[in-house]
């Protein structure tokens, strides 16, 4: 080959070296662009995803700020009793209280073998609702305490729930009575009380408290439908300063109000017993 042959083939080598150089600086320009390309899709991606951030604190904060509901827990939340508002019985007795009842008189034992007790005058508007307690006073009750199996000359009280439907005494009724009342001098208290004291008054005024008794007549009746071994005459009445054969006694002032709040369209009851009973 002669110089002049080889003159003319050096552009061409020449071209291809060039051609390289730009396909590299292409190849270069592209793979930055690609990076570049990815930086800014990464820069992006990042930038959406702190504006997610951003909305989702943003909202949070909103429901933050609303008014959120108290946080009531068992013991916020009003609990109604269920013993209806009485104390000293329990769930068994209260419900041995008939529904229709709106009057009661409660009496609470200090203990089952104890003569001293307290008795309470209760009301409620309706049936099912709170029971009110009006006023209490002390009270006497058996010289033994209380039964639930009584028997005559045990000198015990019987322990229940029972009516009250009819009153008497020696003395006329207080005004404002509306219990059937039987003005009587059969109401007279002989001997001498467990203690030796005098039962003077004992009977000047009487609710019978229907145990083993016929309710609607005179407290004076003398029928026992259970049978006399369980004994009868079972009344509150005018304390006399001692414990009772069996009775319930509260003071004579006492008496006198509860003939006066009894209502027969009340349907009144009377529940006694020990403590919790």
């Amino acid at each position: 080959m002669s110089k002049h042959a080889r003159a003319r083939s050096r552009p061409a080598r020449t071209s291809r070296r060039t051609s390289c150089r730009t396909s590299r600086r292409t190849a270069r320009r592209a793979l930055l662009a690609a990076t570049l390309g990815l930086v800014t899709l990464t820069a992006g991606w990042v930038y959406v995803a702190q504006d997610s951030d951003r909305a989702a604190g943003a909202a949070q904060a909103r429901t933050d700020s609303r008014p959120q509901p108290a946080d009531r827990t068992a013991r916020d939340l009003p609990v109604r009793s269920p013993l209806q508002g009485l104390t000293g019985i329990s769930t068994q007795t209260l419900a041995r209280i008939p529904a229709e009842s709106r009057q009661l008189i409660l009496v609470t034992g200090r203990a089952v073998d104890s003569s001293e007790s307290t008795a309470a005058f209760y009301t409620r508007p309706d049936a099912g609702t709170d029971w009110v307690k009006v006023e209490s006073w002390p009270a006497r009750n058996g010289a033994r305490g209380w039964s639930e199996d009584r028997t005559y000359g045990d000198l015990t009280s019987p322990q229940g729930v029972f009516t009250l439907t009819d009153a008497g005494g020696l003395l006329s009724a207080p005004p404002g009575t509306r219990l059937p009342y039987d003005e009587d001098r059969g109401f007279v208290a002989t001997g001498r009380g467990v203690n030796g004291e005098s039962l003077v008054g004992s009977f000047d005024y009487v609710v019978a408290i229907d145990f083993n008794r016929r309710p609607g007549r005179s407290p004076l009746d003398p029928v026992m439908p259970d049978g006399e071994e369980k004994g009868g005459n079972i009344w509150l009445h005018v304390d006399h300063d001692g414990p009772s054969q069996g009775c319930v006694g509260i003071p004579k002032d006492a008496m006198r109000k509860v003939l006066q709040m009894l209502d027969p369209a009340a349907k009144p009851v009377i529940a006694m017993g020990p403590e919790g009973f």
